[in-house]
């Protein structure tokens, strides 16, 4: 906002302001004289500016109803018509600033995305790791990633297996583990232990900057009523010219014809269109709704499909505990508690989830020997007791085959949701199911698009089909799209358009080039 405040385009509004404002006192005074220099200099300062901009339209082959604005300030200094080219200069002005403040919306949105983009990375030189600059990598280069480093490029995975949270490039709530000789995108996180990643690509053709490339592009367009109103500028123009003619043909007036040019000057499109947009983009924030470009608000009235993401859009973002099945023998209550405690010592989402839920039933025991084994889960004591938590293979390892051994394996095997398995003192006593809760007014949202006559209501989402089946059974969709990349929602938003009107509904990295689309 600072830098808006110092903005070219503030200046001259401030300028032009001040000079109706200035010239007007002056008037009231009896200095009808020095007014007319205050007027006129308002005025004249916008005229040069504006002149300027016309100049670069015209370069880039852009005729625009600037024109008409620039020709009623010029003609209203050469006439002594001092207030009317102040006023004109003064709309044009603020419809200027305006649209400079919404322009200013858009490059704070755009540089919180960029910022989550690495600027350095820890490349192998021999024997040796050297700290450089993401712009230096190249194909090839054998890059070290740390726990909680981005990654900078698309690579790799060159250890035996990793640990990634994906949920800004697929939406995918829960950490997701790979294996060696996985490909992996850039911008997502390591969660796990420090790894090697081979990079694929240069940071410029990585998947993360193709997504920032994809924003810019979709927020250069101009609204809607914007290009409409340019591309029937130069007919417009020459109507006008010929009828300012006219007037001054048929009365001799010049003053005549330049009372057309300021009537012509299409102060509607250059003041309403930046403020009807300003307004929306501050009512929108307002509601927590981030709006890429003031096209979008235009054309929202039209709206006949909505694309929706799941993560954090009609869910939590987050994994709940649903249900804790447990072998027989085991008490429910002592295998979560147990569980809660020894993953008190992880930051996982999924431990997480477990300490929260294990801590409503009381105070948990702390944990001791914890050894974390990144992508599987981890393992300690608890009250004297061996307890490990974490995916069914790992626990399995951990536990001898009983009788329920089958039973829970078969069960992991039939859920489409996240399962983590508990074992105490090597015997696998419990499963615990996750859900990603859908938000409690999905459906009634949903429900209230229907009756405003949206005509398709759609699931886009990065999660695997079962996930995004069952998120949506309940739920008005029309269609479920699954599995999709970022450059896959692009596609289906795109696809959609030749349809109907459509609009995309999602937060997080990943949403935003169809968001921008």
């Amino acid at each position: 906002m600072r830098a808006f405040l110092k903005s070219l385009d503030f200046l001259l509004f401030a300028v032009t302001l001040v000079g109706l404002i200035l010239g007007g006192v002056l008037y009231a005074l009896g200095r009808g004289e020095l007014a007319a220099y205050v007027f006129a200099a308002g005025t004249a300062v916008v005229l040069v500016a504006l002149i300027v901009i016309i100049i670069r339209s015209l370069l880039r082959g852009s005729v625009g109803l600037d024109i008409v604005a620039a020709i009623s300030m010029a003609g209203s200094l050469a006439l002594g018509e001092w207030v009317a080219g102040n006023v004109v200069a003064l709309m044009f002005a603020g419809g200027q600033v305006l649209e400079a403040y919404a322009k200013a919306r858009a490059r704070k949105d755009m540089t919180a995305l960029i910022s989550r983009a690495p600027r350095r990375a820890r490349r192998y030189h021999g024997r040796e790791i050297e700290d450089i600059s993401v712009d230096l990598i190249r194909p090839g280069d054998l890059l070290l990633i740390r726990p909680g480093d981005v990654l900078p490029v698309d690579g790799q995975l060159s250890s035996d297996e990793a640990l990634f949270d994906e949920s800004v490039m697929t939406g995918e709530a829960a950490p997701v583990p790979h294996k060696k000789g996985d490909e992996l995108l850039s911008g997502i996180t390591n969660l796990g232990g420090a790894v090697d990643l081979v990079a694929v690509t240069d940071v410029r053709e990585s998947a993360f900057a193709a997504i920032i490339r994809m924003v810019e592009e979709a927020e250069a367009q101009k609204a809607p009523m914007a290009r409409l109103a340019d591309r029937h500028a130069l007919s417009f123009l020459v109507f006008t010219i010929v009828l300012a003619a006219l007037a001054f043909l048929q009365s001799g007036d010049a003053v005549r014809a330049l009372a057309v040019f300021v009537v012509a000057t299409p102060c509607p499109l250059i003041l309403a269109v930046p403020v009807a947009i300003v307004a929306g983009l501050s009512r929108a924030a307002k509601q927590g709704v981030l709006v890429k470009h003031g096209g979008a608000l235009e054309t929202l009235a039209s709206v006949k499909t909505i694309l929706f993401d799941k993560t954090g859009t009609l869910t939590r973002g987050e994994p709940i505990l649903s249900e804790v099945l447990v072998a027989p023998g085991f008490d429910r209550a002592s295998v979560l508690s147990k569980a809660g405690a020894l993953c008190q010592g992880s930051t996982h989402v999924v431990s997480s989830a477990l300490v929260r839920a294990a801590a409503e039933q009381g105070s948990l025991s702390a944990p001791q020997m914890i050894v974390e084994s990144a992508g599987e889960g981890l393992s300690g004591q608890v009250e004297g007791a061996s307890v490990a938590v974490g995916t069914f293979p790992f626990v399995a390892r951990m536990s001898s085959p009983d009788g329920w051994h089958p039973v829970a394996r078969d069960l992991v095997a039939a859920e489409t949701g996240l399962v983590a398995a508990i074992a105490i003192d090597g015997k696998i006593s419990g499963l615990a199911r996750f859900i990603d809760a859908v938000r409690p007014e999905a459906a009634e949202i949903l429900a209230k698009l229907k009756k405003m006559k949206i005509a398709r209501c759609i699931l886009l989402t990065g999660d695997r089909r079962e996930v995004a089946e069952a998120i949506a059974k309940g739920l008005p969709f029309d269609q479920v799209i699954a599995e999709a990349t970022p450059a896959g929602k692009v596609e289906a938003v795109i696809h959609e358009k030749k349809r109907a009107v459509t609009a995309m509904v999602g937060d997080g990295v990943n949403d935003a080039p169809a968001l921008a689309a």
